[in-house]
C-alpha cells in the first residue's frame, strides 16, 4: 500500500470529533492515504462512515480501531472526582468501544488498511484481516511494542513520537512512551522490525515530512496538521486555539488516559485528581466537554494538539497534502545539495 501511494502522506484518524469521510477522501484523492476514525463511534456509525467515504473516492483509505483494555479506579476516588467536577458530570462506565462488532463488520466488508491503537491484535486476528485483503497497521510508541506488532504479523507500524497530539497509542498507559519521533524512528529501524514505518508526531511542514522520510519512514502522518482544514469537523473554539502559540502537555485529566493537548484551566485544575481510569473518566467528563464545545469555552474543552500546532493552516485538505509534498521535495533537494549530492 505505502509503496503505491503517489504522495507519502497519511491522514491521521483523528477520533473524537475531527474525523469525517470528506477529510479522509480528500487526503486520498490528493494522492495520499486518508483514514476514518471508528473510535467513540458505534459499529453502525463506523459502517456509515465507510460507505460515505467510498461514495466520495474510489481510492484506497483506512479505518482505525481502538483496542481498549479498560483500567479501573477505586470507586471512592472516582466519586470524589465527579464531585469536584460539579453539576453535569457523566456516569463512569467501562467498555471496549464495540471492538468485536467492529471487527466482524470489517472482516465482512474489508477496507484496504485497518490500523489499531492502544494495543496489538492477536496474531490469529491479524491473519484473518490479511486473508480478507486488509493490511494491518499497529500504532507503537517504543521498541518493545514494535517487536510485539511485528511478531503478530502486522504489515506496517505507525510510529508515534512524544510530540503527537491526542492520545498516546501505548499498549499500556502506565508507561505511555516518551521518546521523540526522530529518535524513535532510529531505534525501531535499528531493532530490525523489517516493516514499513509511518511516522507521526509534530509533523506540520514539508520540511518535517522530508526529515522523517530521511530517517527511514515510508510515509509521514499528519493529524493536528489537518484539524483546521474545512473538511474536518474540529469545533470552532478548538480551531481558534490551534492557530495560536499555546503550550501543550500530556494529561489524563480529560479521559483517564494520557493525551497531549493545549494547556488550559481544566487540565491545570484536574491533572492531579483525575483517576487513571479509561474509558470511565472519558464518560464522566464527556458531557462537560460537549457543553464547552457548544459554548465555545476553550478552558474546559480537550484541545488535543501536537507540539507544532501553531504552524498549521486552514487550507483545504487536498491542497495542504500536495503543498506539504512539494515542500518536502524542495527540502530534500536542499539537503542533497548540502551533502554534495548531484544528479
Amino acid at each position: 500500500m505505502l509503496a503505491s501511494l503517489e504522495i507519502p502522506i497519511i491522514g491521521a484518524p483523528l477520533a473524537g470529533g475531527a474525523s469525517t469521510p470528506a477529510l479522509a477522501a480528500a487526503v486520498s484523492e490528493a494522492g495520499g492515504l486518508g483514514f476514518v476514525a471508528s473510535g467513540y463511534k458505534t459499529p453502525q456509525a463506523m459502517s456509515d462512515d465507510i460507505a460515505a467515504t467510498r461514495a466520495l473516492t474510489s481510492r484506497p483509505f483506512g479505518i482505525n480501531v481502538f483496542i481498549v483494555t479498560p483500567t479501573e479506579a477505586d470507586p471512592a476516588a472516582m466519586a470524589a472526582f465527579r464531585e469536584r467536577l460539579g453539576e453535569g458530570a457523566g456516569e463512569p462506565r467501562s467498555d471496549d468501544d464495540g471492538f468485536a462488532e467492529k471487527v466482524r463488520r470489517l472482516l465482512e466488508d474489508p477496507v484496504p488498511v485497518v490500523s489499531f491503537t492502544f494495543g496489538c491484535p492477536e496474531p490469529e486476528l491479524v491473519q484473518r484481516f490479511r486473508a480478507a485483503g486488509s493490511e494491518v497497521w499497529v500504532t507503537v510508541t517504543d521498541v518493545a511494542e514494535a517487536r510485539t506488532a511485528a511478531a503478530a504479523g502486522a504489515t506496517g507500524l505507525v510510529v508515534q513520537g512524544y510530540e503527537a497530539g491526542g492520545h498516546r497509542g501505548a499498549f499500556v498507559d502506565d508507561v505511555p512512551g516518551d521518546v521523540g519521533l526522530l529518535a524513535l524512528l532510529q531505534l525501531i529501524t535499528a531493532a530490525h522490525s523489517g516493516l514499513p514505518l509511518v511516522a507521526t508526531g509534530g509533523i506540520a511542514t514539508g520540511r518535517a515530512v522530508a526529515a522523517v522520510l530521511a530517517a527511514g519512514a515510508a510515509a509521514a502522518q499528519g493529524g493536528t496538521a489537518l484539524m483546521r482544514t474545512p473538511e474536518s469537523a474540529t469545533a470552532p473554539v478548538h480551531r481558534e486555539a490551534l492557530a495560536g502559540p499555546g503550550r501543550t502537555a500530556v494529561t489524563r485529566a480529560f479521559t483517564g488516559r494520557s493525551a497531549r493537548g493545549i494547556v488550559n484551566a481544566f487540565m491545570r485544575e484536574h491533572e492531579q485528581d483525575a483517576p487513571h481510569a479509561y474509558p470511565a473518566v472519558h464518560h464522566v467528563t464527556a458531557p462537560l466537554r460537549a457543553r464547552a464545545r457548544e459554548q465555545g469555552d476553550p478552558e474546559s474543552l480537550h484541545l488535543w494538539a501536537g507540539q507544532a500546532h501553531e504552524l498549521i493552516s486552514d487550507r483545504p485538505a487536498g491542497e495542504l497534502v500536495r503543498a506539504l509534498y512539494e515542500e518536502a521535495r524542495a527540502a530534500a533537494a536542499e539537503t542533497a545539495a548540502r551533502l554534495g549530492v548531484t544528479d
